[in-house]
């Protein structure tokens, strides 16, 4: 779930370009919405209500005014992969 945050995510925009999130003492800083939102998609949210709940985080709680709707609905899809591949690997 890190590896999504950081790779797909990351709406505060954290990590520096190239920076490796595991050396980082903010690594877990998006914990919490990903595993939010994942128990979410398990207990049969569709991949919209995924992505309205992480722009609903970006925008209401982290309070950014620049969200991207494509990147929360690409972090929702990436959620609904790994799950999958949890569930069939």
């Amino acid at each position: 779930m890190r590896e999504i945050a950081w790779s797909t995510w990351d709406p505060i925009g954290l990590l520096a370009p190239g920076a490796d999130w595991r050396n980082e003492p903010f690594a877990d800083e998006y914990d919490s919405y990903l595993i939010d939102a994942a128990s979410g998609r398990r207990n049969g949210w569709p991949v919209e209500k995924v992505t309205d709940y992480l722009l609903s985080i970006a925008s209401d709680h982290m309070g950014l005014s620049d969200v991207s709707a494509s990147t929360a609905e690409a972090t929702a899809k990436a959620i609904a992969n790994y799950l999958r591949e949890l569930d069939h690997g």
